[in-house]
């Protein structure tokens, strides 16, 4: 592998650019060809008769005749689809799926992934991110070495992370590049894995790295163990970007910055989910992403404000406005049908459809009209971290309810990988970052009258790696839930840190 690989990749990709070009000028009538096409493909399942989708003619239509759904909706049928059926939400038989929890719902989920969906949809948004990447970093040198994926695994059952299902179906060119093996990458147990992939790695060249930042973090360090260097630039000089997605990268990039000691290393977040490859951040200078208008995702948005009070009235990527957080839905050439994915996003620019992702639809905190949403948290954190130095590695928040003299307060458990030298210093800033960014936050905050300064626990090292492998969720794509409206993530994690 040489210089010349990358340039001929560059080459290769060069169809793949122009095709992207299109999305600040044709966006609307992309995204109106894909509805067509996911229609017509899905007529004659048995969602598509049910729901008339032989009738469908645009977009009115389609809302008209097809409802708003949700995983328990979908379920029975998604079961059948599991022991064999063909033809019920999507064409033909589906024959894998990606195991997902997310922080919605504690049950697990099995979301289809057909032979369209990984093609029209997730290897292209890679291929995408590629090529993107390429095109703003004209002297790089990618395909000079191996990438390091960090995924998860999957069963015999075909149900898995989707990391695992990429891994398995990916095309023999991918894997020539990729590590570690494939009988590594797939191993369940991830304290397991994280030794092995730190063991074969550790003398490849790698020069691109792909994952959660926060399992990746634990295993790039494990790199910098057994290799006795001081950073992970000095094990691997040529490394030059990492793709990242699944959790919010900030609490993250200081450490990152120590670990790697590159200045010129490159970030590049995406937006991949079980569900579907959604965004891809091809503007360095611009942490936002652009909306990938021509996969096989369908998008629909409700604003959150509706959402929280009932309404399932959607708009199409074209009625969407600046500034506004919607509820993303989502249908899918896996048969994900005006699906509420969970997330809420933000669109930065509609020339093109540019996004950032600012939390969940029911990861919030709402419990005294404080409407406090992930976007807070991570800007507030990033705002205290600067000031006091420290670092976070994992955090959740709850409110604590009111008490017999009609006080409530939020109750914050941190797990730093450098805790400030003052918590309650950390504890208060972090409140007048959230009481700047949030306005009814600040509002509930007046005077301490309802709502006090909010409660920071320092959290022990490992306890939130020790409650994710105690639900069966270390590793892989499980995240742990950054907001909660209610108690119950909260407790469970703080029963663990009284029985260790």
């Amino acid at each position: 592998m040489s210089a010349s690989t990358t340039n001929l990749v560059r080459l290769l990709l060069r169809g793949s650019l122009r095709r992207v070009e299109r999305y600040a000028t044709g966006a609307e009538a992309l995204q109106r060809a894909v509805l067509q096409r996911l229609v017509s493909l899905a007529r004659d399942t048995e969602w598509g008769r049910e729901h008339g989708y032989a009738k469908v003619k645009g977009y009115d239509d389609y809302r008209r005749l097809c409802p708003v759904g949700s995983y328990d909706s979908l379920k029975p049928l998604i079961e059948r689809m599991r022991r064999g059926e063909s033809d019920v939400l999507w064409r033909g038989r589906v024959r894998w799926y990606a195991k997902s929890s997310g922080t919605v719902s504690e049950r697990s989920k099995f979301l289809p992934v057909s032979r369209e969906a990984l093609a029209d949809t997730h290897y292209r948004g890679g291929t995408d991110a590629v090529a993107l990447y390429l095109r703003n970093n004209p002297q790089s040198r990618m395909f000079e070495g191996k990438s390091l994926i960090l995924g998860g695994s999957h069963g015999s059952d075909f149900t898995g992370d989707l990391s695992a299902i990429l891994l398995e179906n990916a095309s023999s060119f991918v894997n020539h590049f990729r590590v570690p093996g494939k009988q590594t990458a797939l191993l369940p147990d991830f304290e397991q894995k994280r030794e092995r992939i730190a063991r074969e790695t550790l003398g490849q060249r790698v020069t691109n790295i792909s994952g959660v930042p926060s399992w990746m973090l634990s295993v790039l360090t494990r790199v910098v163990e057994l290799s006795g260097k001081r950073t992970l630039g000095e094990v691997w000089p040529g490394l030059e970007v990492f793709f990242h997605g699944g959790v919010a990268f900030t609490p993250y990039r200081q450490q990152y910055e120590q670990l790697i000691g590159n200045e010129a290393m490159r970030y590049v977040e995406t937006y991949n989910a079980s569900e579907g490859f959604f965004g891809i951040q091809d503007d360095p200078r611009d942490r936002a992403m652009s909306l990938m208008v021509d996969y096989g995702v369908f998008y629909e948005f409700i604003p959150l404000g509706e959402l929280l009070k009932g309404s399932l009235e959607a708009v199409p990527l074209w009625g969407v406005s600046e500034g506004v957080d919607y509820a993303m839905l989502i249908s899918t050439s896996g048969g994900l049908w005006r699906y509420v994915i969970g997330d809420t996003v933000r669109f930065t620019s509609l020339n093109p459809y540019k996004f950032v992702i600012t939390g969940r639809t029911r990861s919030f905190i709402n419990a005294f009209g404080e409407e406090l949403i992930v976007d807070n948290a991570e800007k507030g954190l990033a705002e205290a971290c600067l000031e006091t130095g420290a670092q976070v590695r994992e955090y959740t928040a709850a409110p604590v309810y009111m008490d017999e003299r009609g006080r409530c307060r939020h109750q914050w458990l941190i797990e730093f990988s450098k805790t400030p030298d003052d918590v309650g210093r950390f504890a208060l800033l972090l409140d007048e970052a959230l009481q700047r960014l949030n306005s009814d936050y600040e509002a509930k905050r007046s005077k301490s009258i309802t709502l006090q300064p909010l409660e920071v626990i320092v959290a022990r090292k490992g306890l939130f790696d020790d409650w994710l492998k105690s639900e069966g969720k270390l590793g892989g794509q499980h995240k742990v839930p950054r907001l909660s409206n209610d108690r119950t993530v909260m407790e469970r994690i703080l029963k663990l840190t009284q029985t260790l």
